[in-house]
């Protein structure tokens, strides 16, 4: 199995729920900007999309957007962290990823495009906006977002989030949400991923 993926984008997610599994598998790091392998191979030709993550199997599928690669992980290979299909459970699920997929991270496109040196005020306010509520939603005393337990839900939410530091963005008023992403940073397996793909932990430093 192979994981396409970028360091410090959304595919980090989807490598940790790998790691959180111990299922042996192969990176394949993309270039986004120039949307190519290492190798020099056109990642067009692997994902029309040219987003990562995409996920390899090993028959040759290729299976991409990472709401649904993450819930293919965890169905087959950590269901500890995807409750059973066909529950409520399951549809709490799908329903936090959608909210992430199509509101929380679409919220972060415009700083991406953002000109450089350009006042990030107004490209802040939608995901500052998105990122309260999901403070309130932590904020009843659940470890996680779907309760107690950790899913592949709360990989995504952590891979987005880590972009805060990147655009100046607090989260000293929003503790619930503060304390979540030094919860998630201090699990073996999210350790092992940062130090893979050479990031720095943020939410956890001495």
């Amino acid at each position: 199995m192979k994981l396409y993926y970028s360091p410090g984008s959304c595919s980090l997610g989807a490598h940790i729920v790998l790691h959180e599994a111990g299922f042996a598998h192969e990176l394949v790091k993309v270039n986004l900007r120039q949307h190519t392998l290492e190798s020099g191979e056109d990642y067009y030709a692997i994902n029309p999309k040219g987003a990562v993550p995409a996920l390899g199997l090993d028959d040759g599928a290729v299976l991409t957007e990472g709401a649904a690669v993450l819930q293919y992980l965890g169905d087959h290979f950590v269901p500890a962290l995807v409750p059973a299909n066909g529950t409520l459970a399951r549809a709490r699920l799908q329903e936090i990823l959608n909210y992430l997929a199509a509101e929380y991270h679409k919220a972060w496109t415009p700083l991406f495009y953002l000109a450089k040196g350009a006042d990030a005020t107004d490209a802040q306010r939608p995901v500052i906006a998105k990122q309260t509520y999901l403070n309130d939603l932590l904020a009843d005393g659940r470890d996680y977002l779907l309760g107690n337990d950790f899913s592949v839900a709360d990989t995504y939410l952590f891979a987005v989030t880590r972009w805060s530091v990147n655009f100046g963005i607090s989260l000293e008023a929003l503790p619930a949400l503060q304390a979540f992403m030094a919860r998630v940073e201090a699990r073996p397996s999210v350790k092992a991923v940062l130090k893979a793909e050479g990031l720095p932990e943020l939410f956890n430093k001495a």
